[in-house]
C-alpha cells in the first residue's frame, strides 16, 4: 500500500534508485472476526516467516481494527473501516491513496495528482496538523512537491 507505492514513482522522477528511503512495505487485509491486536501480530509473525528472507521491512495492519488504535497514536478520531479500500481512501493525502493486489491497482483519486506532485488534504480526513507533519516530511525528500490548501481528490478510479 501507499507509501512503497508512491514513493517509487517520485524516487524514479528524481533519478534514485526505486526503493531509496523506503523504511517498510505496508500490507494491509481486513479481518472483522479478529481485531485483537494478538491476531495481527499472528499475521505479521506469518508474513515475517513467508518474507523474512527479502531484506525488507513489511508491515501487516489488519483495517478492521484501526479504529481502536488510531486517535491514541494520531491524536484524531478515526470511523471504523469496512475494508481494506476504506483504509486507502481515508489516507491524508489524496496523491497517496494508492494500493495494488494481484492483478488490480486501486486507485481512488487517479494517478494525477500523484504524477504531478501535489499534495492535498483529503476531505475524508481533515487533519491540518497531521497533513503538514506529513507533507513537510515529504518535501523534505522531494523539495519539488507542492502543497496545495485545498481540499480535493483528482478523482477516477484505475484497475487493471
Amino acid at each position: 500500500m501507499a507509501g512503497c507505492l508512491f514513493q517509487t514513482v517520485w524516487n524514479l522522477r528524481d533519478g534514485l534508485a526505486p526503493e531509496a528511503d523506503i523504511k517498510d512495505y505496508d500490507l494491509f487485509y481486513f479481518d472483522a472476526e479478529d481485531v485483537s491486536e494478538a491476531g495481527e501480530r499472528r499475521v505479521q509473525a506469518r508474513i515475517n516467516d513467508v518474507l523474512g528472507d527479502l531484506g525488507i521491512i513489511v508491515e501487516a495492519s489488519n483495517q478492521a481494527r484501526v479504529h481502536l488504535w488510531y486517535e491514541s497514536y494520531f491524536g484524531q478520531p478515526y470511523e471504523a473501516l469496512r475494508s481494506t479500500r476504506d483504509g486507502i481512501d481515508r489516507f491524508l493525502v489524496p496523491a497517496t491513496c494508492v494500493g495494488v493486489r494481484p492483478g488490480e491497482i486501486y486507485t481512488p483519486n487517479g494517478l494525477a495528482l500523484l504524477y504531478a506532485g501535489v499534495l492535498t488534504m483529503n476531505p475524508l480526513t481533515p487533519h491540518r496538523d497531521l497533513f503538514e507533519q506529513k507533507t513537510a516530511s515529504y518535501r523534505a525528500r522531494w523539495p519539488w512537491l507542492q502543497v496545495s490548501s485545498t481540499m480535493r481528490s483528482s478523482g477516477g478510479n484505475a484497475t487493471a
